[in-house]
């Protein structure tokens, strides 16, 4: 299959903040549904884990950890359906998606809203410090694993028809949590409990709390060879975790071209992700995959020598 190009845009058009819309004033509230989900995965992780280990549970949380990263949170909702940096036939996106989904982050319009709010902050010449982990570490995990974000004066969130009309997004999102059900009871016919612990609650729990770890040096420290003028928050390359995020740690090139299919875009920056969909583009299963040579000319980016 020939590949054709598709020229993304930069800007966040899913969000509307014309009315005098501010992103630094807020509080920090507790969500009972962070605590209640990490927390509960967190405990049956950490007892479970103990009494179930063994090297099968291990390979289980591995493979599964691995997939779901790569495939679901990496290809699926951020590549393709966040960013539309590459197209592909509906039926493997919602497989995509569905792997995204049991990552455990949030359903697939939770996710858009939350990547797209805090994208529109962070572009913004100030903002709240829950949008760029500018707290000590400890509170911005506290802040970020178990508490949101309420603005004073948000900005209009405006879901595209294409997702916003789908009943399986719509389903994935209503059923969220649940999408770990039909995994837990293949893994207990096939393991028993000790894969439901290792492939369902440690692995919920650690991309979780490396969601979080990855995203707070990802914005406070690491190389960056690009700046974006104007922007409050500036991304940083986190090279020492590039092959545990599938490239998704390349984040000062993803500020500079959020666009791209390709995060590792230069010589030597692993992106499994990109080398996955290379593969399937060879298979016929990708096609239009954007680069950022083929993104719009953006005059607020500038090159910069690392730092």
């Amino acid at each position: 299959m020939n590949d054709h190009k598709k020229v993304a845009k930069y800007h966040n058009e899913r969000i509307d903040d014309s009315d005098f819309c501010n992103a630094n004033d807020g509080k920090v509230v507790l969500s009972k549904t962070k605590l209640f989900w990490l927390g509960s995965m967190l405990l049956f992780s950490i007892i479970g884990g103990v009494l179930t280990f063994s090297l099968e549970a291990l390979l289980v949380f591995v493979i599964s950890t691995a997939v779901s990263l790569c495939l679901g949170h990496s290809l699926g909702m951020h590549r393709k359906l966040i960013h539309h940096s590459y197209q592909c036939p509906l039926w493997l996106e919602y497989i995509f998606v569905h792997l995204g989904v049991i990552v455990g982050l949030a359903g697939p319009i939770g996710m858009i809203k939350t990547h797209d709010m805090r994208d529109w902050a962070q572009r913004q010449h100030e903002c709240h410090d829950y949008f760029g982990h500018k707290q000590p570490m400890l509170i911005d995990a506290c802040w970020q694993l178990f508490c949101d974000l309420k603005l004073d004066k948000p900005p209009n969130f405006l879901l595209e028809k294409r997702v916003k009309d789908d009943r399986v997004f719509r389903f994935m999102e209503r059923t969220w949590m649940l999408q770990q059900l039909p995994w837990a009871l293949l893994f207990f016919s096939i393991g028993g409990i000790s894969w439901v612990i290792w492939g369902i609650c440690m692995r919920v729990s650690i991309s979780i709390l490396g969601h979080w770890f990855v995203g707070y040096f990802a914005h406070n420290q690491g190389e960056r060879d690009w700046h974006v003028k104007g922007a409050h928050i500036q991304g940083y390359n986190v090279r020492f975790a590039a092959i545990l995020t599938m490239g998704e740690s390349w984040h000062n090139n993803h500020h500079a071209y959020p666009g791209s299919a390709k995060l590792g875009i230069k010589s030597g920056q692993s992106d499994l992700g990109w080398t996955v969909l290379m593969l399937l583009r060879k298979l016929g299963l990708v096609w239009a995959l954007v680069l950022p040579q083929d993104l719009p000319n953006r005059p607020e980016l500038e090159n910069i020598e690392p730092t």
